[in-house]
């Protein structure tokens, strides 16, 4: 006797269930847009601000001729200099056959978009970082890039597993840089990478009561239960994560850097420090064309074309409210 079994009943069963969901990648939060003073000018690729200095002030000898004194003067030149594209097609047999087009397709226009805003993202956090020529403003690798006798560029004081990191003495000490500078204590931010969030949930001195008063909040919540601003506030900067910082070296191409004899490795990551007040944010910006889509049917190709375009430049507008700290993220693994 014979009935029906897995062994003759093969060709019946799929082997293979298609789900009707689609996974979608998990994406980041998106923030530098917010320290960006974004300006507008009508016309032209380049803009040119004036600049004026401060005056000194002298002693002064009875009778005799007052001296006087011109203000320093100079020039900022901001160009539009970034021209995007982010482009897709579906062809009319792949929407005929798939069950997925529709769906596929109502994907196209914000996954240009969110291309768009990471390569922004990626592009202000870079503005300020050596990079090559060495130009004006701009941080030089290698350098202390004091200002007002304040290091603006250091290796973090911190050691993990033998490699360099932050501790809580390179926020006073970025803090300090700051006000050296005559950058206001309001609103300060600091831009981190996650090993640094790390690093910091498991200092040991943050967790003791007895030497940190003000870090309840730590042992209650942990640093970063949000998943984007860390509950606590070290040394008056709200800490930030980012997956977007720019690398170590002259061009940001992960080249150790040795700063004041202590070297940060390779592929260091820059965690940037800075007052937000909106008068003095580190960037400049502005945008010739936001980000546009375009669509249309290419009847030659039988598909569905679209395209999004943008314009726009950044960059370093106060480089004495940058303070960048260099750390290894291969610390934690």
């Amino acid at each position: 006797m014979a009935g029906m079994t897995t062994g003759n009943m093969d060709a019946l069963i799929r082997a293979e269930i298609w789900s009707n969901q689609l996974k979608e990648v998990l994406q980041d939060s998106l923030m530098a847009q917010q320290y960006v003073d974004w300006i507008d000018f009508g016309e032209g690729t380049q803009l040119t601000i004036p600049s004026i200095g401060e005056l000194d002030a002298q002693d002064y000898v009875e009778d005799t001729a007052v001296e006087y004194s011109p203000l320093d003067t100079g020039e900022f030149n901001f160009t539009i200099n970034t021209y995007l594209q982010s482009g897709t097609y579906i062809t009319n047999k792949a929407k005929q056959d798939s069950l997925y087009a529709a769906r596929l397709m109502a994907k196209f226009v914000p996954s240009m978009s969110r291309a768009m805003m990471v390569r922004l993202e990626q592009d202000i956090f870079k503005e300020g970082q050596p990079r090559t020529g060495n130009p004006a403003g701009y941080q030089k690798a290698a350098n202390t890039n004091s200002i007002n006798g304040m290091a603006h560029r250091f290796v973090g004081s911190g050691t993990l597993n033998s490699k360099q990191v932050l501790a809580p003495a390179d926020f006073a000490r970025a803090k300090l840089a700051l006000q050296k500078s005559n950058v206001p204590m309001t609103n300060l931010v600091a831009i981190v990478d996650p090993s640094t969030e790390y690093v910091m949930n498991t200092q040991t001195n943050l967790v003791n009561l007895s030497n940190n008063p003000m870090w309840e909040g730590i042992i209650r919540d942990g640093i970063n239960p949000t998943g984007i601003k860390f509950v606590a506030n070290i040394y008056g900067f709200d800490v930030y994560t980012s997956n977007y910082l720019p690398l170590s070296g002259a061009d940001q191409n992960g080249a150790s850097e040795t700063i004041s004899s202590v070297a940060s490795g390779t592929n260091a990551v820059c965690n940037l420090f800075f007052s937000a007040t909106q008068d003095v944010l580190p960037y400049i910006g502005a945008w010739r064309q936001a980000p546009k889509v375009d669509g249309e049917y290419n009847k030659d190709f039988q598909r569905e074309e679209f395209v999004t375009t943008a314009r726009y430049g950044t960059k370093i507008y106060r480089p004495e409210n940058l303070v960048t700290v260099l750390s290894d993220p291969s610390a934690v693994s």
